[in-house]
């Protein structure tokens, strides 16, 4: 029997990663990611999977991130009951990631409920807290490089990804066949992940497109940031950052603290980091050393170099400040999370600025704030932008076109096919282009929802 491939999610846009991987009766899933950006991709997240989640065998994660990681507390209370197989660093970020996610969705049910924005007579969570805490047990760790049988006669073998902590590629092995998912790659020059490593020989390749179609700026985060910073400091603003917790928000902290180092910031400038997340994954770096360029003592210096706001208390307290100050906040694409409340509070102010640190997808605020919008709707009211709004465009923990290309030529030998996957129509055609006019490969950007074979 053939092995085939089913694009659940993760293609044709770049969020809802999910591949399911089926031989011989047999059914696993690479990636179990949530639909974010636009309305009609987070409805997607309420469908019935076309598998029934008890028949699917495993999951393998390749990150932590929610659109790679976020359905899986949904496949369990829909009774998925396998193993879901990660690093030892995915599994410590989903320990925070995943409940963090279902706490947040109650919380918005319940906004939305109190203040009658609803369309539903009453609005609910797709999932709650506790049913992420039930999925955690599920989750199996192996290290890089060690392969594993997920499913008996299969194999399956982690390589570092970059991106962030505990991220991998994945080569899976069933039936004669090498597929590998490329998860999301990271950069060989980021400020604090090490590069990923070479791509191992695989039959079938899925590769993610985020930035299929363009090229980092040769300027690095720290000539990129030092300037907003610097303005927004000498005017006495506040400068809002919405921030992925994992990865781009220990970025901007190290960055700011080299800034600082190097004297082009004032060492008074106070910086916040609010976002519980992002503070407990920040104390993960030291737990993960040799998965980062930053020595321990850089580590430590991430949990230094600002002020950690754990309650909710302590984070409305920040509107009673004045600035100059520097406020990091979950979510980087303003989604949810308790940026929004800073965001609604200091966008008004054109003394003020909004600082977007990585991709923002479609159909997101960070979008709408990156597209020049003068006002954003936050929790049912349109907020007028009157505040700076600055894209780094350095800061992604993202490879580019030209990354990834150099990553496909790693492999030993040309494979019979490749997938572009997890990028929006734009990029992904582009980077097909590409591979097949510059490596002389197969390339197919699949639809979602269909199945084709490995």
């Amino acid at each position: 029997m053939s092995v085939t491939i089913t694009f659940l999610g993760g293609a044709g846009t770049v969020t809802g990663s999910k591949y399911l991987v089926r031989h011989d009766g047999k059914a696993l899933l690479v990636d179990c990611g949530l639909f974010q950006g636009y309305k009609q991709l987070r409805l997607r997240n309420w469908n019935p999977l076309p598998v029934a989640p008890d028949q699917i065998n495993a999951v393998l994660l390749t990150h932590a991130h929610l659109d790679h990681s976020g359905y899986l507390p949904l496949l369990v209370k829909e009774g998925f009951t396998g193993h879901v197989y990660a690093t030892p660093a995915t599994r410590d970020l989903c320990k925070i990631l995943l409940p963090d996610s279902g706490h947040i969705q109650e919380e918005d049910a319940e906004f939305a409920n109190r203040h009658k924005l609803s369309k539903h007579e009453t609005a609910l969570p797709l999932y709650t807290r506790q049913d992420a805490l039930d999925a955690l047990p599920h989750i199996k760790t192996h290290e890089t490089g060690r392969p594993f049988s997920p499913i008996p006669g299969w194999k399956a073998t982690f390589s570092a990804a970059g991106h962030i902590l505990g991220a991998s590629s994945i080569l899976l092995e069933v039936a004669g066949r090498r597929i590998l998912f490329s998860g999301d790659l990271g950069r060989p020059d980021d400020l604090i992940m090490s590069p990923p490593d070479d791509a191992p020989q695989a039959d079938t390749v899925l590769i993610e497109s985020t930035y299929g179609d363009r090229t980092h700026p040769v300027d690095d985060i720290l000539a990129e940031l030092a300037a907003p910073l610097q303005r927004v400091a000498k005017r006495g603003g506040v400068a809002v950052v919405p921030v992925f917790a994992v990865g781009r928000a220990q970025a901007l902290l190290h960055a700011i603290h080299l800034l600082k180092l190097r004297g082009d910031l004032p060492s008074s400038l106070p910086v916040f980091l609010d976002s519980p997340m992002a503070v407990h994954t920040t104390h993960l770096f030291e737990a993960h050393l040799g998965e980062h360029r930053l020595s321990q003592q850089d580590s430590r210096a991430l949990t230094h170099g600002a002020t950690m706001v754990n309650s909710t208390d302590e984070s409305r307290a920040l509107a009673s400040r004045h600035g100059p100050m520097v406020i990091l906040s979950a979510s980087g694409m303003a989604t949810g999370g308790r940026v929004l409340h800073h965001l609604a509070h200091y966008a008004g102010d054109h003394r003020n600025m909004v600082i977007l640190t990585g991709y923002q997808a479609p159909g997101t605020r960070g979008a709408s704030f990156a597209s020049g919008a003068k006002t954003v709707r936050i929790h049912g009211r349109d907020v007028v932008v009157n505040a700076e709004v600055v894209q780094l465009q350095s800061a992604s923990a993202h490879a580019d076109a030209n990354q990834l290309i150099s990553w496909l030529r790693t492999m030993p030998q040309a494979p019979d096919q490749v997938y572009i996957v997890h990028g929006e129509a734009g990029p992904s055609d582009t980077l097909r282009a590409r591979i097949k006019h510059e490596l002389g490969w197969r390339a197919l950007v699949p639809e979602a929802g269909s199945t084709w074979p490995t």
